[in-house]
């Protein structure tokens, strides 16, 4: 799933495509991706777009007024096209979800893989009337949110701090990859409470936040849609490298498995050597 660096960097490519571009069309190929219905589509149909905005991991192209905004879920993406295809797309199986095409020929596609469609798009006056954008917590890499915007977004949880870091309602924008890279710079256990931090746990967490977020977008920056998915995995230093060794000690990098997701740690970095019980291994051995 692409994440706050990720979403940032398509914004950047999307917005230095689409600005000041006329859009021709925006045809939906799928009909489960669209969840508004008023304004149309159509309404888009020969506006010009001014920017291309970001809220979390949404994404908000902006046009004469009218946003349309779209969260690409767990296997959605962007396709740019220099030539779309003539005429409009066909609904369909595949994985083409909306297309928006400029009146120059180009413009890009919405796709998501696999059978599980939950790739979302809207057509809004504003992007508050998007529910999941309504409820989003602040942005960590604004620039308004230093240290004590932090432990005011955490205060009052009585969750493990794992959590906390993916709720979008918490912190807008990290998921289960970065919320790993930053647990384990911050070198803080991924099940340590949030009730139990302390005021400089605060402070080396939003340290290991900030910088592995800033640090990642450097990355990003610039990169062509196509690259991006290949440079996150390049860039993550435990997130999905379950078995092999921490680049910062030397120890194994273990993994925690739930029923559809999994969190990796270094043992010797985060919690004092002590191996994490594997959940979905432990109700095996039942």
């Amino acid at each position: 799933m692409p994440e706050l660096p990720e979403v940032e960097a398509l914004r950047a490519f999307l917005d230095g495509r689409l600005a000041g571009q006329e859009i021709a069309h925006v045809l939906p190929a799928a009909v489960s991706v669209l969840k508004t219905y008023d304004p149309p589509l159509s309404a888009l149909d020969g506006t010009a777009v001014t920017a291309v905005g970001r809220h979390g991991k949404f994404l908000d192209v902006t046009a004469d007024g009218l946003h349309l905004v779209f969260h690409l879920a767990r296997a959605g993406w962007v396709h740019w096209r220099d030539v779309l295809p003539s005429g409009p797309p066909r609904p369909g199986k595949g994985p083409l979800a909306l297309r928006v095409a400029l009146t120059g020929g180009d413009g890009f596609d919405l796709t998501e893989a696999g059978t599980t469609k939950r790739l979302a798009v809207y057509l809004v006056h504003d992007p508050a009337e998007v529910p999941g954008v309504a409820r989003l917590g602040p942005d960590p890499l604004a620039e308004h949110f230093d240290r004590d915007a932090l432990a005011a977004a955490l205060a009052g949880e009585r969750r493990q701090i794992k959590s906390a870091l993916r709720d979008q309602a918490v912190l807008a924008g990290i998921g289960n990859a970065y919320s790993d890279e930053i647990l384990h710079a911050a070198r803080m256990s991924p099940f340590k409470p949030v009730a139990n931090l302390t005021d400089d746990d605060l402070t080396t967490l939003y340290r290991a936040l900030r910088g592995t977020l800033r640090d990642a977008v450097a990355r990003a920056h610039g990169l062509a849609a196509g690259q991006l998915k290949a440079e996150k995995k390049s860039g993550l230093r435990v997130h999905g490298r379950s078995g092999e060794p921490c680049p910062v000690c030397g120890d194994t990098i273990r993994e925690v498995s739930f029923s559809d997701s999994s969190l990796q740690y270094c043992p010797r970095c985060q919690t004092g050597g002590k191996v994490l019980a594997d959940r979905r291994l432990s109700r095996l051995l039942k």
